[in-house]
């Protein structure tokens, strides 16, 4: 396959790659988008490689992130162009990962099957470092589009990047399948699928807590106009008054303040003595730097976010021009100081605001050890950026989370997606989108270790590193 065909291809691919994650959850689609991405590449020059992964990762990330267009434009004032074009750029920016790992593999393999193999831990190294340099952006990395199907078993053993390789490893498959090459199809498709056989049951219940999960559907652009503060509080404080779980959860940032600057009426309001509420407010002062955290209100526990997101919570060095042009408020936060579980009502309780679920590596130690969490809780707001893909996306992030360490998450949001996913990774109950309420769920708790908490805890993402360098260097030399 060459020239503008094999660009033809890896641009649709990439289309196609997007379509695979929620709220399609047509899984299938990503092995199939990988398998015609290994194709372009398998009899490809080394350029020839590294521009399909280029118009591969572009196609797919671009579409599969269009939604910061929002808030830019529509919130931070950018103009639409501008916008535009920076969510292009970023996708290109992001896409070189994928560019320089496919080019090298050609540059160091010759074309034919032992390439193809190849591609399979060069995927993998692509999708680790953009999981993890430059702080980690893993927004839709391929291992996220199998919450569900045959791959999903794999995720309390190797969790979402090793799931990663052994979709690759499956798009491999269905090259040599598709070449008539049967005896190197076979198990390259049969590993993935066992992932139907696998033991799944690491974890014992410790019963059931009753949550009142807060949904304010404050629109974006009220959520921190001044004038309407007082409005907005009224709303929420009437919320958790009626309540009915014995623990309540409001999302991220529902306080868009400091939560110094309240006065005594509103914190009594917002407190309820009988039902602990988690609240979701800023913490610090502007010379220490402000915290995104969750304050449980009568209690003397605190959550702050530690994984801030570029741009939107952390000024990336030498571009502040850009964020400043945004007016994105607290747009330059400090980080938060601890990761212990809020131990309530006979269960414990680890806080996840917003993009921290897609750190599993950052959330292990929580998910083992005596004082292990028993139930993960996620606060956001997604509201900067719309309801098409963004709310369905993130959901199935904390889907892969539940899968991983086999615990259950409840999430409370500004405008979706409030919902309750259990410890097998089903979404139990959900509200609608931009709708105001509370959705009472009793969530099951859970103790125990999964296999891919125990060795990811000890000792990180480096398996998967080392693995995958030792296997691209012994398939060099195979096939030489």
């Amino acid at each position: 396959m060459k020239g503008a065909r094999a660009a033809a291809v890896a641009l649709v691919a990439g289309l196609l790659h997007t379509g695979a994650f929620a709220p399609t959850g047509a899984w299938y689609l990503q092995l199939i988008s990988l398998a015609l991405l290994f194709a372009v590449v398998e009899q490809a020059t080394p350029r020839a490689a590294a521009v399909g992964g280029a118009l591969f990762g572009f196609s797919w990330l671009a579409s599969g992130l269009w939604w910061l267009h929002i808030s830019m434009h529509q919130f931070g004032g950018i103009p639409w162009l501008l916008a535009a074009l920076a969510v292009a750029l970023l996708a290109a920016f992001l896409s070189g990962y994928y560019a320089l790992a496919l080019g090298l593999t050609a540059r160091w393999i010759a074309p034919g099957r032992w390439r193809v193999l190849a591609l399979v831990p060069a995927w993998l190294l692509a999708e680790l470092a953009r999981a993890t340099w430059l702080s980690g952006f893993p927004w839709i990395a391929s291992g996220y589009a199998h919450t569900v199907g045959p791959l999903a078993g794999w995720a309390p053993w190797v969790g979402v990047y090793g799931i990663c390789a052994l979709a690759a490893l499956a798009a491999a498959g269905l090259v040599w399948l598709k070449r008539g090459a049967l005896a190197w199809a076979a198990p390259a498709l049969a590993i993935p699928l066992a992932g139907f056989v696998l033991p799944q049951d690491f974890t014992t219940s410790t019963g059931k807590l009753a949550l009142s999960l807060v949904q304010p559907s404050i629109p974006q652009d009220q959520k921190f106009d001044p004038a309407r503060f007082a409005a907005n509080l009224d709303l929420l404080a009437t919320q958790i008054e009626s309540a009915r779980g014995q623990v309540v959860i409001t999302p991220e940032s529902v306080v868009p303040l400091p939560l110094a600057e309240l006065d005594r009426t509103t914190l009594a309001r917002l407190s309820r003595p009988d039902h602990p509420a988690l609240l979701g407010s800023f913490l610090g002062n502007a010379d220490e730097g402000f915290v995104n955290s969750v304050v449980a209100l009568g209690n003397d526990y605190h959550y702050g976010k530690r994984h801030l997101l570029p741009f939107g919570e952390f000024i990336p060095p030498g571009l502040g021009w850009f964020v400043h042009a945004m007016n994105i408020p607290l747009d330059d936060q400090a980080r938060g100081d601890h990761q212990r579980p809020w131990a309530v009502a006979g269960q414990r309780l680890r806080p996840l605001i917003c993009y921290e679920d897609l750190f599993g590596e950052d959330v292990v130690q929580s998910a083992v050890g005596p004082d292990a969490a028993t139930m993960f809780i996620n606060v956001s707001n997604l509201a900067w950026f719309g309801t098409v893909m963004i709310q369905d996306q993130h959901l199935q992030f904390s889907q892969m989370r539940a899968l991983e360490f086999q615990r259950p998450v409840a999430r409370s949001t500004n405008t979706g997606a409030t919902a309750v996913v259990d410890h097998h990774g089903r979404v139990t109950m959900r509200l609608p989108p931009l709708v105001r309420g509370v959705l009472e769920a009793e969530v099951e708790g859970r103790a125990g270790a999964t296999p891919y908490a125990r060795w990811l805890a000890t000792v990180g993402l480096w398996p998967l590193w080392i693995l995958s360098l030792l296997a691209l260097t012994a398939l060099r030399r195979a096939a030489q």
